[in-house]
């Protein structure tokens, strides 16, 4: 299609116009017979239309190739594709950035912000240095964009607590010079790994010890101490208690497994709160006294009845008063408690003994997990993951409150029968 620009008709009319004026002014007074006047004036008429006819040639122009409408039809598509591709980065859980290989950050979605904890103005950053501000990921982008092969790692995030897995991936064809980076987050398995590997040394750790001094003795005892009897009665009593520590160890593990696979059946019934308290006191008593620890248990009398199986609630509540004499000293107290408020039972256990750190709190209920191990050597650091997996098997949250000098409050609750029956 071609059409007028009026623009240029205007002024190539303008132009030619006064030229013509000009030209008629200057001739006019030159020309004195009136049969020439006339001529002059049909051949300035007839010029001024040749005028006309050129100006319209120079307006006329071809129509752009893509007019008005169909630009910002364009332009439409082409923000609606970018919003689809920002909806598909965004909905991604691993954090994305696109690169260039000077650094600029063409692109990233919103997963970074939770990955990275960035503020505002890093969200809006241009370089990757200011986006990240994490030197181990950006030294990776470096040596895959110099390499030109794919880099992958893991590192910490300080400003998030994140463990992330980044993989730089250089780009290629079109998109030669760029690079696309992902970012996982990691922290649960990298958690998860760090407790397996501390469940393999732990039970190493608990079946060396028997194991060796099993082998130490039936040594001493095949090298002549069978010939004395008080020695070999001695020895052999040793050999027991190595033996008792070695299954309770295995049996401990057993539970464990049992607990944490879910395939325990519990048996649920009404129970009294104050029944499981004195229950689980009297097996321990004795031992309290031996540490010359004061063992006390309070229980109001008329509280609802606790939807629970009796013989694993009673052990979940030995382990906590085993673990409170065990770390209190000689003239403290544990008092052994429980109450109700709305259709809830809450057991607690306190002492007045050492305490337990803020950093060691949050994994104090993990396996073999033991606050000081160079002070704590007797147990096998599973009493407290045992006690989590039964309070949660019953639907109930266990936790404990503490500070370092001033002794520990171990708690957990359970539905009260009631309250689960409606």
């Amino acid at each position: 299609m071609r059409g007028i620009n009026l623009g240029r008709l205007l002024l190539a009319l303008a132009l030619l116009g006064g030229l013509l004026v000009f030209l008629y002014s200057q001739t006019r007074p030159l020309v004195t017979d009136p049969d020439a006047v006339l001529l002059l004036n049909r051949g300035f008429w007839f010029a001024g239309l040749l005028c006309a006819f050129v100006g319209l040639a120079l307006a006329w122009s071809p129509e752009p190739e893509h007019n008005f409408d169909q630009g910002m039809a364009e332009s439409a598509e082409l923000r609606q594709q970018r919003q689809y591709l920002q909806a598909v980065l965004d909905g991604s859980p691993a954090g994305i950035v696109l690169v260039a290989d000077d650094g600029r950050v063409l692109l990233h979605n919103v997963r970074m912000q939770a990955l990275f904890a960035l503020s505002e103005d890093e969200l809006h950053a241009g370089t990757l240095t200011h986006l990240l501000r994490q030197y181990q990921f950006v030294e990776l982008w470096k040596k895959a964009a110099h390499t030109g092969a794919t880099q992958t790692t893991i590192a910490e995030v300080p400003q998030s607590k994140r463990m992330l897995r980044g993989v730089v991936q250089p780009l290629g064809d079109e998109l030669r010079g760029h690079s696309l980076i992902a970012f996982e987050d990691v922290t649960e398995l990298h958690r998860l790994e760090t407790v397996r590997k501390d469940f393999v040394s732990n039970v190493s750790h608990e079946l060396r010890t028997p194991l060796t001094s099993l082998r130490l003795l039936t040594e001493s005892l095949r090298g002549g101490a069978m010939a004395e009897p008080a020695t070999a009665t001695r020895f052999l009593t040793l050999m027991e208690t190595e033996v008792d520590a070695l299954t309770s160890l295995v049996s401990e593990l057993l539970e464990l497994a049992r607990t944490e696979s879910k395939d325990v059946q519990l048996q649920l019934a009404p129970t009294d709160p104050c029944a499981m308290l004195q229950a689980a006191a009297g097996r321990l008593r004795m031992q309290a006294e031996r540490a010359g620890v004061l063992l006390a248990v309070e229980c109001p009398a008329g509280l609802p009845a606790a939807l629970a199986d009796p013989p694993r609630i009673e052990q979940v509540l030995v382990n906590l008063i085993h673990n409170a004499i065990k770390f209190t000293p000689r003239g403290g107290r544990i008092t052994a408690t429980a109450s109700s408020r709305t259709g809830v039972i809450e057991f607690a256990v306190q002492d007045t003994g050492v305490g337990i750190a803020v950093e060691d709190q949050a994994r104090i209920f993990e396996r073999f997990y033991k606050t000081d191990p160079a002070r704590n050597r007797t147990g096998t650091g599973l009493g407290l993951a045992i006690s989590r997996h039964v309070v949660e098997a019953h639907g109930g949250h266990i936790g404990v409150t503490s500070q370092e000098g001033k002794g520990s409050r171990f708690f957990f609750t359970l539905s009260a029968s009631g309250a689960s029956e409606q």
